[in-house]
């Protein structure tokens, strides 16, 4: 992109395009499908707001990933502060507990911040690695490093349930 900022109508086809797989990686993160849709409108309400902003360094889709897990982010910690005792989110999203041994999801949900969130971008939002990068704001190395290390996380704890 030659000039500064992003046109609300490239903003707007984004999230057409894509409304779906933010909608599944921002509920993942707050655990909590419809705070999930309320936090996509939020992220996109402000990239509209801010498009100007946005210099071009990296591809578009990789800067409104950032807002919305930005967003996802501080949502999911206002819902923690405000939960009563008891009323803790559940980790596959849902008002169910996820008790079943074998559930990715619970495994997936006490995996390190910035594990589960890899994991997230990579396989909810099918992300590649620099764009995933760009949105945690870390190297695409440090990607490489943080999914490997949640494989072996998962990869342990299902060896745990097969024993």
């Amino acid at each position: 992109m030659g000039k500064k900022g992003a046109s609300q109508a490239q903003i707007e086809a984004l999230y057409s395009a894509r409304f779906g797989h933010f909608v599944k990686v921002a509920a993942a993160i707050c655990h909590d499908p419809e705070l999930g849709r309320d936090v996509v409108q939020s992220a996109f309400t402000a990239a509209i707001r801010i498009r100007r902003s946005f210099r071009g360094e990296s591809a578009l889709e990789g800067w409104i990933w950032r807002i919305v897990v930005n967003e996802a982010r501080g949502a999911a910690r206002e819902r923690t502060w405000a939960a009563a005792p008891g009323d803790e989110p559940h980790a596959n999203g849902s008002g169910a507990h996820d008790d079943d041994p074998l559930s990715i999801r619970a495994w997936i949900a006490v995996l390190p911040e910035r594990q589960r969130e890899a994991v997230f971008l990579r396989y909810f939002a099918d992300l590649d690695y620099r764009t995933i990068a760009d949105t945690l704001g870390i190297e695409v190395g440090t990607v490489s490093a943080t999914l490997g290390a949640a494989h072996r996380s998962l990869r342990k704890r299902l060896q745990e349930v097969r024993r």
